[in-house]
């Protein structure tokens, strides 16, 4: 089976050469680590964990309904911040999007993101089609 790029109009694809937001092998749908970046690439969108963590998981969504699925269908999450005391308002929007079993997920803690105003980043994995609800 070919690997297939998925695109949405809703996130911003990287300069050419640099990598893709989403990947899809068979069912498997592979998102790189997303941040709060505005279209434009240069504005941050949300002041604080829980702003931005809602921006990105946005971007996740646009990205595995353009894959043909839904949020139900992610299996794993990589969540990496800069604030680890602060994690709980990556919980209370992760909230917002998923329900009753969660994706499994790591948390870790990092010195630095692309840019000093980006808080968080989120990559995933879903498995197109096999969500619930």
């Amino acid at each position: 089976m070919p690997i297939k790029r998925v695109v949405s109009e809703d996130v911003t694809e990287a300069a050419p050469g640099l990598w893709s937001n989403c990947l899809v092998v068979g069912d498997v749908a592979y998102m790189s680590g997303l941040t709060a970046r505005g279209k434009d690439f240069n504005t941050i969108l949300g002041d604080d964990e829980y702003e931005q963590t809602k921006v990105i998981l946005e971007k996740h969504k646009a990205l595995v309904e353009a894959a043909g699925g839904k949020m139900s269908d992610f299996v794993k999450l990589t969540i990496y911040v800069t604030r680890i005391e602060r994690r709980e308002l990556v919980w209370k929007a992760r909230k917002e999007f998923f329900q009753n079993d969660f994706p499994a997920c790591t948390l870790v803690e990092v010195s630095n993101l692309a840019h000093p105003k980006i808080f968080i980043e989120i990559e995933g994995i879903a498995h197109v089609g096999h969500g619930t609800y």
